[in-house]
């Protein structure tokens, strides 16, 4: 699906408009709005809803996805645990992976990231590259190098690789609600050939899918 780009006012509104039209969990089909995986046991997260969104920060849609994604966690309050994961074992995925080892990603840099690649056009696409970029964002040189030469940072490299082939996913952006379920905007927003539709398209069916995932966790207790 080839993504027009358009203002975040544009997205809101389509949002509301989408949300509006009264859209429910069985207006969605399986296979076509979204995915249901054959997987064992849900995220332990209590009685929360686990979000995943699987990204890569070269990816011009995940950039535009970025705030609206934002915006979206925040009006799920606490239903949900939100987490991120870098698709792919290429340097910004080490990177991504050192600093959330560090608890490094807040305060901003994750978004200043994105800004630097598809805003200032510098593509941090090697390790070094990378470092620099880091350093001068405040990030102490020491302690990311002792973390990016960690086992614990390889572990968590291959892992989210693992976990891309386990939740059959090729692409990203890409949304896993609960470890059961897996939409996109190309795949909810399919038809669609805006940016802002395609994102509100998904937002809805990931509304539903966090609904009925909270509903499936009360069943089981």
């Amino acid at each position: 699906m080839r993504f027009l780009s358009f203002l975040r006012p544009v997205l809101a509104t389509l949002a509301f408009v989408a949300a509006a039209s009264g859209a429910s969990a069985a207006e969605f089909k399986n296979g076509v709005d979204f995915n249901t995986l054959d997987l064992p046991s849900r995220p332990d997260t209590g009685k929360k809803v686990e979000v995943l969104e699987v990204f890569m920060y070269h990816c011009p849609h995940c950039n535009a996805l970025d705030p609206h994604l934002a915006d979206w966690v925040k009006k799920q309050g606490d239903k949900i645990v939100f987490r991120r994961m870098h698709m792919g074992e290429d340097a910004q995925a080490k990177a991504f992976f050192t600093l959330e080892s560090m608890n490094a990603l807040g305060n901003g840099l994750h978004e200043k990231i994105f800004h630097e690649i598809h805003v200032n056009r510098n593509r941090l696409n090697t390790d070094q590259a990378l470092l620099d970029f880091l350093v001068k964002n405040g990030v102490d040189k020491a302690k990311y190098q002792e973390a990016f030469n960690s086992f614990g940072v390889q572990t968590k490299l291959k892992r989210g690789q693992q976990l891309a082939n386990q939740y059959k996913l090729d692409s990203a952006p890409s949304i896993v609600i609960d470890g059961h379920y897996t939409t996109s905007p190309a795949q909810a927003g399919h038809g669609l050939s805006t940016e802002p539709a395609a994102f509100a398209a998904m937002f809805n069916v990931m509304d539903s899918l966090v609904a009925k995932s909270a509903a499936e966790r009360a069943a089981k207790k």
